[in-house]
């Protein structure tokens, strides 16, 4: 199981899958459950007949059998949804994944789609690990499907994410060289 590829395919579908199906196979897949995260995603990909484009498949192939890759319906990735900035002045969730992102990634803001936060992290290591993390502390601090959107170093972030990037407010950027996280508002 390619945990980078799972992670991938996931980033791929934010915004198709579930809310609650996505925060919940990527809270898996940081806590090191690759393996049920290869086998439940394509039955969720199936049960809400979300079709995937042929790159999303070759990232399929690498998380899950081929005999459940083959079952899923081909598809095409839909227009991006509309996202806005989060509020001016941060809460304590996004102010406390300030704490988090900070030395872990490039930057951090802050979009809603809807109702829904949706926290981007932009050229980050580790993705998967971090989105769990920043999953769960927002889970504490009461969003019941937290919507995290880890981007890796090297990914061209797909049309979802860039229309969330446009959307949105940035909380935090990394200093130019090292020294201690300031706030961009």
């Amino acid at each position: 199981m390619d945990t980078a590829a799972a992670h991938e395919l996931l980033l791929r579908l934010a915004g198709r899958l579930p809310d609650d199906v996505s925060w919940r196979l990527r809270d898996w897949l940081a806590a090191g459950a690759a393996g049920p995260v290869g086998s439940l995603l394509p039955r969720a990909l199936l049960r809400n007949r979300i079709g995937v484009t042929d790159h999303e498949r070759e990232l399929l192939g690498a998380t899950s059998s081929s005999r459940l890759v083959d079952a899923v319906l081909p598809g095409v990735e839909p227009p991006a949804p509309s996202f806005t900035a989060g509020p001016e002045i941060p809460d304590l969730a996004v102010l406390t994944a300030m704490a988090v992102v900070a030395g872990r990634a490039e930057e951090l803001r802050d979009a809603r789609r809807g109702t829904q936060r949706v926290l981007v992290v932009t050229g980050a290591d580790r993705a998967w690990e971090l989105t769990g993390t920043l999953q769960r502390l927002l889970r504490v601090h009461g969003d019941r499907t937290p919507c995290v959107e880890v981007l890796p170093t090297d990914l061209e972030p797909p049309a979802y994410h860039q229309a969330a990037i446009v959307g949105s407010r940035p909380v935090w950027t990394a200093p130019a060289r090292s020294g201690v996280p300031v706030p961009t508002n």
